[in-house]
């Protein structure tokens, strides 16, 4: 694991936040609960995101047992990715974060547009 966390005194919260933490994380486990991927199906259901930080990010998720990579030995190279049985775990918090998210969005739109001058 890259990140530095104490088992013993950290916060339940900060213990969750250190494996499904960060921008593109919770976005890629979120497509991955639909079905294996390979990396680039990733990459183009992430288009904000660069192969860099979509390969570490990645990376994480396998050390911490989230996902797994399946690497196909044939010319060139295929990889995929897949939920893990515990990942399937985050699910339903992954879920209720889509709902929010959903739930702000509508807000700042319907804020925005009360805030527009009208002609």
């Amino acid at each position: 694991m890259a990140r530095k966390y104490n088992w013993k005194t950290g916060c339940d919260v900060e213990a969750t936040l250190s494996v499904i933490g960060g921008r593109w994380k919770p976005v890629l486990v979120c497509h991955l609960l639909a079905g294996r991927k390979r990396f680039g199906e990733l990459c183009r259901l992430t288009p904000n995101a660069t192969e860099r930080m979509i390969t570490l990010q990645l990376r994480e998720l396998e050390a911490d047992g989230v996902i797994d990579r399946h690497v196909f030995a044939q010319v060139p190279p295929r990889v995929e990715y897949e939920v893990t049985e515990f990942g399937r775990s985050l699910e339903p918090i992954l879920v209720q974060m889509q709902e929010w998210g959903r739930g702000f969005k509508a807000r700042r739109l319907a804020e925005e547009s009360d805030a527009a001058p009208r002609a």
